[in-house]
């Protein structure tokens, strides 16, 4: 495979670069205890998914 002949330029190398954003994460709110969550996944604060009780929560 051929290497570069040529160096890329600083801003051609950033032009590339510039489209990698990071991204909050989409927060769904929980039904049982309507607290923030990420989507398809168990509840950490009430331990629910789908409504039902999944897993057993150890209190503070």
């Amino acid at each position: 495979m051929a290497n570069p002949t040529h160096r890329h330029t600083r801003s051609r190398r950033d032009k590339r670069r510039a489209n990698w954003k990071g991204q909050l994460p989409q927060l769904t709110e929980c039904p049982d205890c309507k607290e923030q969550k990420l989507p398809h996944r168990v509840c950490a604060n009430c331990g629910s998914y789908k409504g039902k009780k999944v897993i057993e929560v150890v209190s503070k």
